[in-house]
């Protein structure tokens, strides 16, 4: 489950990173697929999908409201960094509130709780090996592009050789 980046909204990221864009190392993240994680399940069968369905539905996601992308941010460690991601000024509150409500419904629906806690993020590259990007992430000053946050979508993720493809499952308004 993941909340949906806006087409604006990519366009304008990516004309923010445009002198960026060819120096990122790694395996960058196609534009088309970005999305914030909120919750990762991996495969789940039918069943489950209908209860984890019937949670959400359920589940008062609260209301709809705006963030803020800024500059860029890694994990674990900018001198020895595996993911490339941009990060928030404004309305990480939100989206992290967002998060807790859908990963309740998740836990009522059964599912194993998750292992790590909600970092607000947008990943842009995976790098494999690990390296150091201080000096691009020092380079790259904050874009400050907002975001309407509007609903929580359920993608399925399919793997292949051009990496992840996305499909919009369901989608749940946010009030």
């Amino acid at each position: 489950m993941a909340v949906p980046v806006p087409d604006e909204v990519r366009h304008r990221i990516v004309a923010a990173l445009d002198a960026a864009l060819d120096v990122i190392p790694g395996r960058v993240v196609r534009a088309g697929n970005w999305h914030v994680t909120l919750r990762f399940l991996g495969e789940i069968d039918e069943v489950s999908y209908d209860m984890l369905l019937s949670r959400l539905a359920e589940t008062d996601l609260g209301r709809h409201f705006r963030l803020r992308w800024s500059g860029l941010g890694v994990f674990p460690r900018a001198t020895r960094a595996t993911v490339l991601w941009m990060g928030l000024d404004r309305g990480e509150a939100a989206l992290s509130a967002l998060a807790l409500a859908v990963d309740a419904a998740v836990d009522r629906a059964g599912f194993p709780p998750e292992d790590r806690p909600f970092n607000p993020h947008l990943t842009l590259s995976r790098l494999r090996p690990a390296e150091d990007v201080s000096a691009l992430v020092a380079l790259v000053p904050p874009f400050r592009i907002p975001m309407e946050v509007d609903r929580v979508t359920v993608y399925q993720s399919r793997l292949g050789s051009g990496g992840a493809a996305y499909r919009v499952l369901e989608e749940f308004p946010l009030a």
